[in-house]
């Protein structure tokens, strides 16, 4: 960790397993960090904010955080952590308004591809970051996040997709070297699509098949044919990048699958959601890069099977929830 402190403000949109570890990290550097709370607020006031880490463990005192039951009375903030699932995007104009009203920029720490989209609709797209998380982490309660493996965030300047990369602009580099110095594992890329594009190479077959075949992340990649499926669906991720112009490294399959079989015991962000009755993800995580594939000309034959399975099933637990009439 650097000696240096944080030196920009903060807003947390969705203070769970993401924003919680990395707000709270923030927080407890002597960042001005502002917590927008959905649930539980009372809980946290009294017994504080608590995170148990594979970088170290540490409790916040209630009385100290800045938490906010509602969006209105976030203040305005140098920077807006977007922490949300891109299922809540839809609440995005008025979660951002209040904490962005100065003129602050938004970093949009979601999964998929096309996710900054949402909150520059509403900003606009000159005052939008991008970061693609590397990360296992659970909220296991109000204000009780634990994070159990990786961390890294890769974030960059958001672009549209057919314009050259951004590169490393000064702000970029400014809010990397704030979560630098709050000991949050940050990496500045000038290509953020890139980095979108391979973030997939991991959230669609894991995210995916976790879901599909009912299996946690270790039983996937320890199982010989369930590995092997993931892997034919990386190589699908990885030609529809290159199609997309965003050729990612040869061995970024291997190091890839190599990583999953280093992780803890994990279960994914969309086997979670789904096993709570969640939406899932599936927008951003699957329907964006299979449009952006099939506009480039590049099929993703395996990738399209997996996402109309989860559709159905999606579907499917719609139907069953629904009361009869």
């Amino acid at each position: 960790m650097s000696d240096s402190k944080p030196t920009l403000s903060y807003a947390i949109i969705g203070a769970g397993a993401l924003g919680g570890l990395y707000g709270g990290m923030l927080a407890r550097r002597g960042a001005d960090v502002h917590f927008l709370i959905h649930s539980g607020i009372d809980i946290i006031r009294r017994d504080g904010w608590d995170v148990q880490s594979k970088w170290g463990d540490f409790h916040l005192p209630g009385e100290a955080l800045n938490l906010h039951a509602a969006a209105e009375s976030l203040p305005p903030c140098d920077v807006t952590i977007v922490g949300i699932k891109t299922t809540q995007n839809h609440l995005l104009p008025e979660l951002l308004t209040p904490p962005t009203r100065d003129g602050g920029l938004v970093l949009c720490l979601q999964n998929g591809l096309h996710s900054e989209a949402d909150s520059a609709a509403v900003v606009g797209g000159d005052r939008v970051l991008g970061g693609c998380c590397f990360l296992c982490s659970n909220k296991v309660g109000p204000g009780r996040i634990r994070h159990l493996d990786y961390g890294r965030i890769v974030m960059g300047e958001f672009t549209s997709a057919n314009r050259p990369p951004a590169g490393v602009t000064p702000r970029l580099k400014r809010v990397a070297d704030d979560l630098l110095a709050a000991g949050i594992d940050v990496v500045a890329t000038g290509d953020l699509w890139q980095a979108r594009w391979r973030k997939l190479m991991w959230n669609i077959p894991f995210n995916g098949l976790s879901v599909a075949l009912d299996a946690s992340t270790e039983e996937l990649i320890h199982d010989p044919a369930a590995s092997g499926l993931a892997e034919s669906i990386m190589r699908e991720v990885h030609q529809a990048a290159a199609a997309c112009g965003r050729t990612l490294p040869a061995d970024a399959i291997r190091e890839t699958l190599d990583h999953t079989r280093q992780m803890v015991p994990y279960d994914s962000s969309m086997r979670l959601d789904y096993l709570a009755g969640r939406p899932m993800e599936l927008a951003a995580i699957f329907a964006a890069p299979l449009a952006a594939a099939a506009a480039a000309g590049a099929a993703m034959p395996r990738v399209e099977m997996l996402h109309q399975e989860l559709a159905f099933l999606q579907q499917r637990a719609v139907r069953v929830d629904r009361p009869p009439t």
